[in-house]
């Protein structure tokens, strides 16, 4: 049986790559910030009871080598990040230093215990969140603009310095925007599915956004996480590119979500010039090419389907539960 250990667990892609690899016969170790019962408590109830989960500190050398000394996995996912979204320029010293830093005790740690561990990094698009080239491979140079993907980039070039000094199997997965009915109410998408479907309940009256016009390379974290996996079982680590390769406007996700549920989405969304972010100088898109020629992956689940799984997965939720809007 082989054992997998994921950090940040208990976040929207922590948990579909645990529910992936159990399927596949792996033994999961999750590991959190949190205790374990706390951790347990963020997962869904199947979930927490299928994997043995363990807290440690991304800051501490020492604990993360005890750790997989103890747990000895083959294979590990690093999921545990300060998130983006509306917090990319939040606490930028504690995000360099769990975004990037960290990385390299993770590495050091797997160069002391085992140095057959292969490592998969979750990196971000926003490493080109300034680049002047569309759209973006693994051939375009990082250019970050945020405190968020600039620790995102540190951590890809120590990867790619520890695979070419040390000889470790360590890649990174260039993550483009990626939603699921597990995400964040931090961010946009689940922002609008859930508004969408209160005011269906007759439980909100209005959803105000940014720019409408805003476009992103949305794809599903179920698709992506998948992607991690295959990079792991390539006969290589090689950094690639996970997107849908394709481009929709806010506008778009609202009309979506709005139209599943029977209503026209002009009725209710206002656009608030004051929350607009500052202008993007290059469309952000990722050109998959490499991920379907030499992992033979594609994603599964087109934008439409997405928006709909978020929605409905709203409307099931109690009527009392959620936010107010």
């Amino acid at each position: 049986m082989t054992t997998a250990l994921i950090t940040g667990i208990t976040g929207q892609d922590g948990s579909y790559l645990a529910e992936l690899l159990l399927a596949k016969g792996y033994r999961v170790v999750g590991v959190a910030r949190k205790e374990p019962i706390d951790a347990a408590r963020s997962l869904p109830a199947e979930l927490a009871a299928r994997i043995e989960l363990v807290t440690w500190d991304m800051l501490d050398t020492r604990r993360i080598t005890e750790i997989l000394a103890s747990y000895r996995p083959e294979e590990l996912y690093n999921y545990a990040a300060y998130s983006s979204g509306s917090g990319m320029y939040d606490e930028p010293v504690a995000m360099g230093e769990v975004n990037g830093l960290a990385v390299t005790r993770i590495l050091e740690a797997i160069r002391d215990v085992n140095s057959e561990i292969r490592f998969c990094q979750a990196s971000s698009s926003e490493i080109f969140a300034d680049t002047d080239r569309s759209p973006q491979s693994e051939l375009t140079p990082a250019f970050p603009r945020s405190p968020y993907g600039a620790a995102k980039a540190y951590a890809d070039s120590l990867i790619r310095i520890y695979r070419q000094r040390y000889g470790l199997f360590a890649c990174s997965a260039i993550l483009f925007n990626h939603e699921s009915p597990r995400r964040s109410l931090a961010f946009v998408t689940r922002k609008i599915a859930r508004t969408a479907a209160r005011i269906k309940r007759g439980l909100a009256a209005e959803l105000t956004l940014g720019n409408l016009s805003a476009r992103r390379d949305w794809g599903y974290a179920g698709d992506y996480v998948r992607a991690m996996w295959l990079m792991l079982q390539h006969t290589s680590a090689e950094e690639f590119v996970i997107s849908s390769g394709e481009t929709h406007s806010v506008r778009d996700f609202c009309e979506c979500a709005f139209e599943y549920l029977g209503m026209d989405y002009r009725d209710y969304v206002r656009e608030d010039s004051g929350a607009f972010r500052h202008s993007e100088p290059t469309q952000l898109v990722g050109d998959n090419t490499k991920a379907r020629m030499l992992l033979n992956w594609q994603p599964d689940v087109r934008f439409r389907e997405l928006v709909a799984m978020m929605v409905e997965a709203e409307l099931r939720l109690p009527g009392a539960t959620g936010v107010a809007v």
